[in-house]
């Protein structure tokens, strides 16, 4: 397991280091938080993005998105109302941003097969973008997270590998302006639960549409707040 935490932390060492030489390589800083009433099966999430083109100065995108968020008992699955605000800019010195309002729906189902365990994400967004005809967007993503010292996931100090895939599908094409295929991200990362309630991240991210690939650091921290 030391073998493997190295030869991780090696990797994402490398690519840090030629992070500034390379104009391919971004970078994403993000919070997830969660307002859980204890004996309530509700919720409030809350998230902060912001992301670079760069390791950090030229932003790509900021990303505030909160919901409502229900839980079932057992811990199997939740469903979200929410809301998002999105600013983003162009790569370089521009001052131009682009302005979103999103509204979103969004089912988690959970399991966990021995040790390891599996996420999967649906959501689906209507989208107000400046300057845009109105459009919405179908998500789906598969989580795969898996515990390297310890037999699970949410014990303090245990250190995971979590690997996602998710696609992006348009709901129109708005008469050729864009295609249904809208872009895929493939991600792969190390995980330290600081506490129950506590976890750091930080893994590498391919990100393609049908006309760029781009690759991102990610840096996130994962935090579950109770109202006692």
């Amino acid at each position: 397991m030391k073998k493997i935490l190295l030869s991780l932390c090696i990797w994402l060492v490398a690519i840090a280091s030629q992070a500034q030489d390379n104009p391919d390589l971004g970078s994403w800083y993000m919070y997830f938080g969660n307002f859980r009433w204890k004996e309530s099966p509700w919720a409030i999430h809350g998230e902060v993005q912001y992301r670079n083109h760069n390791i950090l100065g030229d932003l790509e995108q900021l990303l505030l998105r909160t919901g409502l968020q229900y839980n079932l008992q057992d811990g199997s699955a939740s469903f979200t109302l929410g809301y998002g605000n999105i600013t983003s800019q162009p790569a370089g010195d521009s001052d131009l941003s682009i302005g979103e309002s999103r509204i979103y729906q969004e089912a988690i189902l959970r399991q966990k097969v021995y040790r390891v365990g599996l996420m999967h994400r649906f959501r689906y967004e209507q989208r107000w973008v400046d300057s845009s005809p109105f459009r919405t967007r179908f998500r789906y993503a598969i989580f795969v997270n898996v515990p390297l010292n310890s037999k699970e996931l949410n014990e303090k100090g245990s250190w995971y590998i979590q690997v996602y895939d998710e696609i992006f599908i348009n709901g129109e094409t708005l008469d050729g302006l864009v295609e249904y295929f809208d872009r895929n991200r493939i991600y792969l990362g190390l995980g330290r639960r600081i506490n129950p309630k506590l976890a750091l991240q930080v893994g590498f991210m391919e990100q393609k549409t049908n006309r760029i690939s781009k690759n991102q650091l990610q840096f996130s921290v994962f935090h579950q707040l109770y109202n006692r």
